[in-house]
């Protein structure tokens, strides 16, 4: 393995990781149960000094703050938390505090039981929770608070869902950084870009070893499960289940647009409807995990293609989304549908033997079909912007894989596919400012 190669497999390890329920409440949940872990061994050792020590479960959890940026409260408000047959960001907190491991990162729920869920919802009955807009620039930003008696306890996450910034106990730092502003070595590493390339993608899922990325097909693993669940139940808004429903074969049929859309679409609606599955996530999000992954999967079961082939598209798949990410960022105005689903339409492409100009050419497709898709915050109802992607990504691989590709002079595309990438990165950023600010503002008024 050459130093690139490893460089870009560590890139992949970082941004492609399991995930238990949405990640913007999860990340909630994560930074309070850091700040309960705080708490627990303060009090400890306290006690250790004093004596004695107050019931820490039910002192924990006095009082919970959490401030969160704009966008994390718009995709905490509407998604299901798993479990719970409960929405939004009180709950989240509640359950990290009570269950919440922060060394199992966006699995942080993975110990989720029918008592701790019971526990979770007693304090937010009792208003323990209390949920504020934090004034900051970062789209990503999350800070816990626990308080008990006269003692409190903190922790910062930041720019990355998993990534906790610094943490604190009676307003004196214990780890990490005292501000945002300050520069780390660390913030070097955790660059999305890479200084990536599509070229470079695409060679490097042509000839990488397949024993370095094999690890990639547990993306097949976890997004499959999800997406099995979500056909077997009745999750959301069953947009999974009713496009490969039997009884709508005439509207549907049996093709592989309708099967992709069908499997991704149910692992969406399954997963935030609350389902406890984990989703194999993509540069923090679940459900553009699910929308890299599962078209491609899908051609994969229907065209019985080998392990190693499958491996090399979804690595092509999840790079290609994480590139486009590093453009625009975590979170933004602009639906992850659309950098996932061109991750995936170059992954079909692959599949289906295509060149690197034609991986290119499909993403211009994608570009110029649905850049705008709004991001209006996680909910059931995401599943059908899932399955709205899917179809496009279907399409505009065929149209590639056909020749056709959309003009240089039409809209935002250019001859030179990275140009084409950061003018996509323009709007969704800095374009698309305002509409975020009004999306938010719709959706807290209701």
């Amino acid at each position: 393995m050459t130093p690139r190669e490893a460089e870009i497999i560590e890139l992949l390890k970082k941004e492609v990781k399991p995930a238990l329920g949405c990640t913007e409440p999860i990340a909630v949940a994560l930074a309070v149960a850091k700040a309960s872990e705080i708490m627990r061994t303060e009090r400890i050792k306290d006690a250790d000094r004093n004596g004695h020590l107050c019931e820490v479960c039910e002192a924990l959890h006095a009082n919970i703050y959490v401030e969160v940026s704009g966008n994390i409260l718009k995709n905490g408000m509407g998604v299901g938390i798993p479990g719970t047959g409960m929405v939004g960001l009180p709950i989240a907190a509640a359950l990290g505090a009570v269950c919440g491991r922060s060394e199992y990162g966006l699995e942080v729920l993975s110990d989720l039981s029918g008592t701790a869920i019971a526990r979770a919802k007693d304090i937010v009955a009792k208003d323990k929770v209390h949920i504020s807009v934090a004034d900051t620039d970062h789209k990503l930003y999350v800070k816990a608070t626990m308080k008990c008696g006269p003692h409190e306890a903190s922790a910062l996450i930041a720019d990355d869902h998993d990534s906790i910034i610094g943490t604190w106990f009676d307003n004196s730092l214990r780890e990490g950084r005292e501000t945002l502003d300050e520069k780390t070595d660390v913030d070097e590493k955790t660059t999305l870009d890479y200084h990536l390339s599509v070229r470079e993608i695409y060679d490097f899922a042509n000839t990488v070893p397949f024993e370095d990325i094999a690890f990639i097909l547990e993306s097949r693993t976890l997004n499959l499960a999800l997406a099995k669940e979500g056909l077997a139940g009745d999750y959301g808004l069953r947009v999974g289940k009713t496009i490969g429903s039997p009884a709508h074969a005439e509207f549907f049929g049996n093709d592989l647009m309708s099967y992709a859309m069908s499997m991704t679409a149910a692992a969406s609606d399954a997963r935030m409807a609350g389902c406890t599955l984990a989703a194999m996530s993509n540069s923090g999000s679940g459900n553009q995990g699910i929308t890299v992954t599962m078209p491609v999967i899908s051609y994969a079961i229907k065209y019985k293609i080998r392990d190693e082939k499958l491996a090399r598209a979804l690595v092509l798949a999840h790079l290609v989304a994480i590139h486009i990410k590093g453009y625009l960022g975590k979170l933004s105005a602009l639906c992850g549908c659309v950098i996932a689903s061109t991750g995936s339409s170059c992954g079909i492409v692959y599949l289906r033997g295509g060149s690197y100009e034609t991986v290119c050419a499909a993403i211009k497709n994608m570009v110029g079909n649905i850049t705008g898709m709004l991001c209006d915050g996680a909910k059931v109802g995401c599943a059908l912007k899932v399955a709205s992607g899917v179809s496009c990504a279907v399409q505009s691989a065929i149209l590639a894989l056909d020749g056709e590709c959309i003009s240089e002079h039409d809209g935002i595309i250019e001859k030179d596919i990275e140009k084409t990438i950061r003018n996509l990165g323009k709007i969704g950023s800095d374009g698309m400012q305002s509409a975020d600010s009004m999306i938010l503002s719709i959706m807290t008024c209701k």
